[in-house]
This record gives C-alpha cells, sequence and structure tokens, in this order.
C-alpha cells in the first residue's frame, strides 16, 4: 500500500484539487494523510471531507515542514510513503505510480525515489523551463543518477517506509532542504533515482511572487549550508500562498 502524506497550512485554494486528483486512483491500495500546521482557512474542512487521516499540529510555535510531514508519516500504515505539496497534480495517477512502484519491485536496493517537475502549462514562464529545468530536474537527476549522492525536492518523493522509519525521517531542525537532506542519508543506506518520465505538475507559485533570483540565491545558500554545514541557512521557510 502507498500512504500519501501532504503537509498542509492555509492551502483551502489548492487542496481539495490535489485530493480529487488522487481519488482517481483504481488500480493500487492507499490512503490520503493530511498533516496539517493549523490552518485558519477551510484547508481543514477540505482534508477531513476528502482525507483518508487528517493529523493537525496545535501548538504556538510554527512547525518546521520536516516535522508535518514526519507526523503525517507516523500515522501511515503503508509499505511505501509519497511526500506531495498541495499544489501538484499528477496526471494519469494509476500509470505515474504503477511505474514509479516498478522502480522498487526491479530494484531491491532502491530506498527512494523523485520525479520531474514542470509548472502547469498555463503558468509556466521561461523562467521556471530554466529554473526548474536544470536547477532542480537535471540537478537532481545527476546527484541520484549519476554521482549517487541523493538529493530531491518536496513537491514529490516517494521512500520505503521501513527505511524512512530507521532514518527517524525528516531532520526536523531544518527550515529548508529537509528533502533534499533526506535523500542524502538514503543514498548511504540505498540507492536513489530520478525518473524523468515520473511527471509532476505543480503552480511554481514560490518564483512567480519572489522572483528568480531571490529564490536560487536562497537555494544556492541552503543547498551549501545542507552540504557542508549539515544545517539550513533559511531560518524561516516563507509561506507563499
Amino acid at each position: 500500500m502507498i500512504s500519501f502524506v501532504i503537509p498542509t497550512l492555509n492551502e483551502e485554494k489548492v487542496l481539495a484539487k490535489l485530493l480529487q486528483n488522487l481519488r482517481e486512483i483504481k488500480t493500487i491500495q492507499y490512503e490520503i494523510i493530511v498533516s496539517d500546521g493549523n490552518s485558519m482557512d477551510k484547508t481543514l474542512e477540505i482534508a477531513w471531507s476528502l482525507a483518508d487521516k487528517v493529523v493537525v499540529y496545535r501548538e504556538a510555535r510554527r512547525q518546521t515542514i520536516g516535522q508535518a510531514r514526519n507526523l503525517g508519516a507516523a500515522q501511515a500504515q503503508g509499505d511505501f510513503l509519497v511526500f506531495l505539496d498541495a499544489d501538484v497534480h499528477i496526471a494519469n495517477p494509476d500509470d505515474f505510480f504503477s511505474r514509479a512502484l516498478n522502480h522498487f519491485a526491479q530494484d531491491p536496493q532502491l530506498a527512494g525515489l523523485g520525479g520531474w517537475l514542470k509548472v502547469f502549462p498555463e503558468m509556466e514562464t521561461l523562467g521556471d523551463r530554466i529554473g526548474y529545468g536544470i536547477f532542480s530536474n537535471w540537478s537532481f537527476y545527476l546527484h541520484n543518477n549519476v554521482f549517487k549522492v541523493g538529493g530531491n525536492c518536496g513537491e514529490f518523493g516517494m521512500i520505503k517506509s521501513e527505511i524512512f522509519h530507521k532514518l527517524n525521517g525528516y531532520n526536523e531542525t531544518l527550515a529548508a532542504d529537509e528533502d533534499f537532506e533526506l535523500f542524502r542519508r538514503l543514498a548511504k543506506i540505498g540507492r536513489v533515482k530520478t525518473d524523468p518520465r515520473l511527471l509532476v505538475f505543480h503552480t511554481g507559485r514560490r518564483p512567480h511572487q519572489i522572483g528568480w533570483a531571490k529564490l536560487l540565491w536562497t537555494w544556492t545558500l541552503d543547498y551549501l549550508y545542507a552540504v557542508f554545514l549539515h544545517r539550513s541557512a533559511s531560518k524561516e521557510w516563507t509561506v507563499i500562498r
């Protein structure tokens, strides 16, 4: 079984579309878990109506994304954990996850799997094609498939549940790059892979709001801090909605 884990914080604009998208799956056993950071909009109402499980973080201090993903994963019963951001969409999810599961079936040493990101065509800019193409997709392809050191983004990551729990999940102290850091740890005990045919659409809302120049600078700093200092440069990951 696949357990989908979706961290949310005020995601009423996009969450229903993702949950309905996942409900299109007919050939694979799955469960949907929403891990919410105490949303103030209609996110929880949507989650309770469309997800199988909802866990809510109630502490006053804002949680990290790693905490949200770990809280969701703690409720999961699946053999595989699929972590998705709330603003993504997967065309033909039955085919997508059949292909993803086949990767794990063919390679018993595979611990983590990533896909290929693309902004929705009606929203995509030239900056998106360059930024996500080079600094996300091809970068993670090289990290995983060529250099074998591990790296991934938060929009989509599929991990063997047993290995995830063995590594104690995401590093909850990191404000950013927790997804990248986890795949680096996965690469030390198993294989990691990026499949360009696993296409994941998303809104590209962060570079659209703050600009590609600022985002690339932030990515670069967080990357260097994660690789060499084992922490993130960002003190808090700005909420973009």
